[in-house]
Parts: structure tokens; C-alpha cells; sequence
């Protein structure tokens, strides 16, 4: 099943190109989107079969609507480190904590921060929504914890601050969507092909068949610490190769098989400037 949140924290199911919003009567409202999407996710066996019903002729095309993050504020958004690529095989898991207030949707400006950055990266990957908590989850059983899966954008700040938080946490620095595809959709998260192209030329292509740590060592190793909650969000890193800049003026676009397409424009006023090996052109200092 294909969900979003819509036109101002609606929870809605897509079929068909059109987008339904779910009725209060199958998932009550509650003060907060990632509530209700939580409450969805803990009620999904029991309704899934009523929400698949829900769009129709009637219903608005997605086109029409304005998609916003499909997990607008997970208690935890975990980034794997250092994934992929074929020189990180045997790599042992790492993560680090990027802010959930950096997340934003699809159609989104991102605006630069002014930090003195040795340049800003795009980083495209698949991203897993947690539908069962738990804690010291083996990876003999992880993929059972698995709701489903979106897209993600890491935004990297080059050699800013100390820590990961400063590179990896400004706002806007976490596009995600354009959708929320139940893992029953994708027979084989390990068999996608993300792409990711700037001003419509593409910079990466690549197979999550590719990971070094597969997304059940990801949640064995991400469950070991605090443990994971429903609704928490586990991204699975990034393959290198092609990996360049976003500047001003910057259209940028990521897409997953069966996930969808994302699209976010780059906006900064100081006019900064990278060549595609991100060596810094412009003399602003």
C-alpha cells in the first residue's frame, strides 16, 4: 500500500494516481501526524484491506494535492555510515543521529545555511520505517519490525562543526517521501535501483543489492543500543560513487523503484559555487 500525508497533515492511501484520505472511523485523529501515522501503523493488519478500497474517481489526483514528509517527525532518524561502495564490504554497522525537525517534503526549498562549509553533498537513499519496536532484535527476525519504506535525502555540510549534528542536521537537510510503500509492496528491499540526478542529469545510479550491512544487521545493530520504536526511521546510506555538490539554483531530484520520485530545489544567498568535483569556484569567502 502507497501512504503520504497531505494538504496540511491529512493521512492518505494512493491508488491509481489519486490520493484518499483516511477516515477518522479506521485511524482516529489525534494532535500530532506522526500519531496518527504510529496508530496506523499498530491497526494496518486489521484495516489494510478497507484503506486499499479508499481511493477512487472522486478522490483528487495526487498531482493536485501537496505532499508533505510520509514520516514528519520520527522519535529516532538513524543514517547508516558508510554502506555501500565495493571497497566497505565487512564494514561493521554505524549510525549516527540526524534531527527530525530537518526533515521536509517533496516540492520543498532547501536553503543553505551560511556555515562555512567545504561544500554541501547530495546523499540518496532508501530509508526503513520501523512498524514493530524492540530491543536487541536479531537479525533472524528484523525484517519482521519492518513497516515499510520511503525515500530520504541526506544533506551533508562538509567539515562544519565537530560532530555529525553540524554537517547533518540544518533544516531542510533531510528531504524524504514522496511516499510511504508498505514492505508487502517491495517483494526485495535489496534489489532496488536509486537514482539521483541535479537539473535533470544524473550523478548516481546504484542497487541497494549493494549495502555492505543488509537492513537486518542495520536494525540488529540499531535495536542493541536504545532499541527502536514504531514509526522510527533507519536510513541505509549512500553509495559514493558520482556523489557531487548542491548550489544555488539547484534542482535535485531522488528516485527509488517502486517508491517514487522526490524533488527539492537549492536555494543559498550567498551564491556559492562548486565544480562537479567540488573544488569551490566563486571568491566568496
Amino acid at each position: 500500500m502507497i501512504l503520504c500525508f497531505f494538504n496540511g497533515g491529512r493521512l492518505g492511501v494512493v491508488g491509481g494516481g489519486r490520493v484518499a484520505e483516511v477516515p477518522e472511523s479506521l485511524v482516529p485523529a489525534t494532535t500530532r501526524p506522526q500519531d496518527r501515522l504510529v496508530a496506523l501503523i499498530d491497526r494496518y493488519p486489521e484495516i489494510r484491506d478497507r484503506l486499499a478500497g479508499l481511493p477512487g474517481e472522486a478522490s483528487p489526483a495526487v498531482a493536485e494535492v501537496a505532499l508533505e514528509a510520509p514520516v514528519p517527525s520520527p522519535q529516532q532518524l538513524l543514517c547508516a555510515v558508510k554502506n555501500y561502495s565495493d571497497d566497505r564490504q565487512g564494514v561493521e554497522a554505524d549510525f549516527f543521529l540526524k534531527s527530525p525537525l530537518s526533515i521536509v517534503a517533496t516540492g520543498s526549498t532547501v536553503t543553505l545555511p551560511p556555515a562555512p562549509a567545504r561544500v554541501f553533498h547530495h546523499e540518496p537513499e532508501l530509508a526503513v520505517v520501523i512498524g514493530r519496536g524492540g530491543r536487541d532484535i536479531g537479525a533472524q527476525e528484523a525484517m519482521g519490525h519492518v513497516f515499510g519504506y520511503t525515500g530520504f535525502l541526506d544533506l551533508s555540510a562538509r567539515d562544519v562543526g565537530q560532530t555529525y549534528y553540524f554537517k547533518k542536521s540544518p533544516a531542510g537537510f533531510g528531504p524524504m517521501g514522496p511516499f510511504l510503500v508498505t514492505a508487502d509492496e517491495i517483494p526485495d528491499p535489496h534489489d532496488l535501483v536509486v537514482e539521483l540526478s541535479v537539473n535533470g542529469e544524473v550523478r548516481q545510479r546504484y542497487s541497494t543489492g549493494q549495502m555492505a550491512n543488509r537492513i537486518d544487521r542495520l536494525i540488529e545493530v540499531a535495536s542493541s543500543v536504545s532499541g527502536v520504536a514504531p514509526g522510527d526511521v533507519i536510513a541505509t546510506g549512500t553509495h559514493h560513487i558520482g556523489m557531487g555538490p548542491v548550489q544555488d539554483g539547484d534542482s535535485v531530484t531522488l528516485g527509488i523503484e517502486r517508491i517514487g520520485d522526490l524533488t527539492v530545489e537549492i536555494a543559498d544567498p550567498l551564491r556559492r559555487a562548486w565544480d562537479p568535483s567540488g573544488k569551490r569556484l566563486d571568491a566568496t569567502v
